[in-house]
């Protein structure tokens, strides 16, 4: 059987983008165009002949225009098999002419509630014929093709000129498949809307939709294959950020770049974090990131290479220069003027991103992950301890000095995978331990790497001499306070909640060391 040709469209987009180039070329092939409101108009307006949907069912549009296209004469022009002798009767006796091609994108309603309107404006913005169009063209795209979104009005295009005005079943699969993917994610983003105006945190269902922005050349390993999708969240990031130059990130730079760059913007001080493998090996704060930066490469040189830098602050050349002096796969930044972007230029394997803001690390937010026929679904961690919030449990009262790299420390070990361990001085990391299964094997790591730090600056003691430390997790024994105060710690932070804490308490105060219980975890899995 013979591919049906497009003799008749339907077009209703509030996407006008193409749409008089698209349009033209139908009405060149002979397409008679049926339309509504603002695209009517818009055709009209470009000298195409069309023809209104009331005229075409005799029926008007009413009620604000809520009821347009939802009439047996549309949807039965749709949904028509076009072999089937019993519905091609129906539609002779009942006048109804068949739609070929359905040209339909929806209510900018993701547009509306990002812009923050009113509830009543969110509402009126959710389309209600569009997707039942949608869906009647996908459903029968045996006969019928469908195109959501302008970049796909080519492929249209190029099909008829190939098919002397028809499409190929393949393409019209092709084209069902990304119409109900459309659809669903619509219908993700009302349900999601409609949960958060209730106040429901986890609804009965969850719905979730994203657009591909691109696919990557493979996963975490190369025999993977993968994809970066946009969620439509408006929160700065790797996702939605300029990539001035480099080549294509890979799955593993995007993954890291996030976990940097959102530790970066939790400091109010102009701040650097440099992250490998998802994990911090040097943070630093400074008067200015040039400074920030230098403290945080000094943290762990060694692991810093081929690693991603983020900075909370606009890069100027100075910082540029400093970061161009070693490999590094990425840098991140909120901007960068003109002369730091040419210093970065001369190094064409590094990737510069550019983010127009920074994320807020107490905004709201979920994150997702799938396992085994499930998903675990979260509130972001943005737990925040603050001086105020600090629980003394040792004879010794820290210090003003101690309690602020204290904060620093604890703050930083949100963002190490568990079990984490951060040793810190003057507001930047002298060691880190992280994903160990047994947290005293953290603090002697973060302790090693401190000493491998100080010996390849040839400094007479590692940074964990006089610095502080900070605990994701309560300590389930001495051990690991005791591993802490033998490297140099003088103070030490940890949720608290161990049955052994008197006994780690008591461990402490043998040692000479202030202790502090913040009451609050951070497991980073």
């Amino acid at each position: 059987m013979s591919e049906p040709v497009i003799r008749r469209a339907l077009i209703s987009v509030s996407d006008k983008s193409g749409l008089l180039d698209f349009a033209s070329f139908l009405v060149g092939r002979g397409v008679e165009l049926l339309s509504t409101g603002g695209s009517a108009k818009a055709l009209r307006d470009g000298g195409l002949p069309v023809k209104e949907v009331a005229d075409h069912t005799g029926f008007p549009e009413m009620l604000d225009g809520r009821v347009k296209t939802l009439h047996p004469t549309i949807h039965g022009g749709i949904l028509g098999i076009r072999d089937n002798t019993d519905h091609q009767n129906a539609m002779a006796r009942h006048g109804i002419a068949p739609i070929d091609l359905v040209v339909v994108n929806l209510y900018p309603f993701e547009e509306t509630v990002a812009k923050g309107a009113a509830f009543d404006d969110c509402v009126e913005n959710i389309d209600i014929g569009g997707p039942a169009l949608i869906r009647g063209a996908a459903k029968n795209h045996q006969d019928v093709a469908v195109v959501v979104d302008p970049q796909d009005y080519l492929r249209i295009k190029e099909a008829m000129t190939d098919g002397n005005g028809a499409t190929s079943l393949a393409l019209r699969k092709e084209l069902a498949a990304i119409a109900y993917a459309r659809t669903g994610a619509y219908d993700a983003a009302i349900s999601g809307w409609m949960a958060g105006q209730l106040g429901q945190v986890f609804p009965r269902r969850i719905a979730v939709g994203a657009e591909i922005k691109q696919a990557l050349r493979y996963g975490e390993n190369p025999h993977q294959q993968a994809a970066l999708y946009l969620s439509g969240e408006s929160r700065p990031g790797v996702a939605t950020a300029r990539q001035l130059q480099g080549k294509e990130l890979s799955y593993n730079n995007i993954n890291d770049t996030d976990a940097a760059f959102e530790l970066a913007a939790e400091f109010e001080q102009p701040a650097v974090a440099i992250i490998k493998h998802a994990n911090p090996c040097g943070v630093a704060l400074g008067q200015d990131l040039t400074e920030a930066y230098l403290k945080a490469l000094a943290a762990d040189p060694v692991s810093a290479f081929g690693g991603i830098v983020a900075v909370n602050r606009p890069l100027t050349r100075n910082t540029a220069e400093e970061i161009a002096k070693l490999f590094t796969e990425v840098v991140i930044a909120p901007d960068a003027d003109a002369e730091a972007i040419a210093v970065f230029a001369a190094k064409k394997n590094l990737r510069l991103l550019l983010t127009d803001g920074l994320p807020d690390p107490n905004g709201p937010g979920m994150t997702l992950k799938s396992i085994a026929a499930g998903y675990l679904l979260q509130n972001r961690d943005i737990g925040r301890i603050r001086a105020a919030d600090l629980k003394v449990v040792t004879k010794r009262q820290p210090t003003p000095e101690e309690i602020a790299d204290l904060l620093f420390a604890f703050r930083i070990c949100k963002h190490v995978k568990s079990n984490a361990i951060v040793y810190a001085k003057n507001a930047v990391t002298v060691g880190i331990g992280a994903g160990q299964m047994s947290r005293v094997d953290s603090c002697r790591i973060a302790a090693w790497k401190s000493k491998e730090a100080a010996d390849a600056a040839k400094l007479a003691h590692p940074g964990t001499v006089g610095s502080v430390v900070a605990s994701d997790a309560f300590f389930p024994f001495a051990d690991g306070l005791l591993a802490a105060a033998q490297a140099g710690a003088t103070a030490v932070i940890q949720p608290g909640g161990s049955m052994r804490d008197a006994e780690v308490i008591a461990a402490a105060d043998a040692e000479g060391l202030a202790m502090v219980f913040t009451g609050m975890r951070h497991f980073r899995h």
